[in-house]
Parts: structure tokens; sequence; C-alpha cells
């Protein structure tokens, strides 16, 4: 039953997208960018719908108080990446258009790929290092001042449910440059969705929101380590099976 539904699910996002798609790419030219990315955020929409329906996945968000409220306050968000699921639904659940990292790869993917090419996101090769950040700090800007946030998984990949990748600075460099504060995001998507998996199972997905850290006079590891500690703390929280339990300290005698 499980192979079934991940199947449906998976044809109904195959049915669904290559006409989006297309009309993405037909229209894009005569649309703003706005307008551009909610066409893209719909489809993303009836991508999490159908995960509702057809895996029994459901989301459960926490700390939505915690973002910020204005039209064009800015905001870094970093978030644990643990499947395909979140890149969907961060879209579709969050309140202000969003701009991800990624590497430039994604774009050739059909369709999918496609419209992403049309929409007002930062893609960057990799393997240009500084030339590639300093694009994501000028893209970064031009995005958060116009009151679109920018969103990075700071692990860089999919990382395996009770696991920890390694965090880079990429996204904590972006918020001092552009003094945006940093809101961490732990997801507990690999319980229902995991890493590579194509059959999905029913279940609810955790989104917790951290409250905001400022970053102004901050230097850029040592505030990615507070975001790292805020987000592996609160996936042991939300997962607590995934992960073996710390050993409790054992207080050290002493002489007289």
């Amino acid at each position: 039953m499980l192979f079934l539904r991940s199947l449906l699910h998976f044809l109904w996002m195959g049915v669904t997208v290559i006409p989006w798609a297309t009309v993405v790419v037909i229209t894009s030219p005569f649309l703003s960018p706005a307008r551009v990315y909610w066409l893209c955020a719909g489809w993303l929409k009836v991508a999490v719908r159908g995960g509702e329906v057809l895996l029994g996945i459901r989301n459960r968000i926490t700390g939505f108080e915690n973002l910020p409220t204005g039209t064009t306050s800015p905001a870094v968000l970093l978030v644990k990446h643990q499947s395909t699921w979140e890149t969907f639904a961060m879209v579709a659940l969050m309140p202000h258009p969003l701009a991800y990292v990624f590497k430039k790869e994604l774009l050739y993917v059909p369709f999918f790929g496609w419209a992403m090419a049309r929409m007002d996101m930062i893609h960057i090769d990799r393997s240009r290092g500084r030339e590639a950040f300093n694009k994501v700090v000028e893209q970064g800007r031009r995005l958060l001042a116009q009151g679109t946030w920018v969103i990075m998984f700071p692990e860089g990949t999919r990382i395996d449910r009770g696991q920890r990748g390694q965090y880079k600075n990429g996204g904590a460099r972006l918020a001092i440059e552009t003094g945006a504060p940093v809101i961490p995001i732990a997801v507990t998507s690999a319980k229902c969705w995991p890493r590579k998996a194509f059959i999905k199972t029913p279940g609810v997905v955790d989104f917790s929101i951290g409250p905001p850290i400022p970053t102004q006079g901050r230097q850029p590891d040592e505030l990615m380590r507070e975001v790292e500690e805020w987000i592996e703390t609160e996936m042991r929280r939300l997962d607590p099976q995934a992960y073996p339990p710390v050993a409790p300290s054992v207080a050290q005698p002493t002489g007289r």
C-alpha cells in the first residue's frame, strides 16, 4: 500500500508539473517577478496538498510568531535539510516570497528546472568559490531589500534522519553582509520522506521556527555555531527516537 501511495504521488507531481511549468515558461516574459513566483508557488502547494492526501503527510508548524511581520522586513532562513519535502513545503507554508540559493545544475531538470529558471532566485556555480559567494551577496541584498526572504540549507545537502551534516557558514556570511537577522528552522521530514527514498510513510512533519538571531557585529563561524546548536538541539526534542540518548556526565570524586 505504501508503495502504491508513493507511486501515485510521484505520478501526481509528474502529471501536474508538465502543464504548470509550460505555462510558466510561456507567460513569464509578460509577468512581473512576483507573479511568476506565486504562479510557481501554486504548483508547489499542489504538490504538498497531494502529499497530504496521497501520502498522509501533515505539516505542523510552531514558532510562526518568530517570523518578521513587515512587508519588506528581511530574513535569512537557515533550514535543516532531510528530504525533498521541505523544499516544496517551505514555499507553500511561508507568507513571504522565498529565494533559494541552489546549484545551477537544477536548472537543467526538465520542466521543474525550466520553471525555476524563470523565478528570481540565486543559482550559483559552486566551482567558482569566492565569485559565487559574491553573487549570493549581490543578489541576496537586492532580494532582501524588496521583502523576499533568502532561504539556505547550511548543511548543503540532504542529511539522513538522526544525523548531523557539516554546517557551512555561507548563510551566516550573507546575513552579516546584509544585516538581515537569521531565522533557524528545524524540520523532521525524514520521518515520512527519508533521504533518496521512493517509499514514503504517513505522519507529521514538524517545522519549528526559532527566534530571530541578530547578526550585527557577529563573526560568521560563531554565528553559525549558534544556529547549528539551536537546530540540532531542537531536532533532538522533536524527534528523540532518531537520536541516541545523551549520556549524563559523571561527576568525578574530589580528593580531600
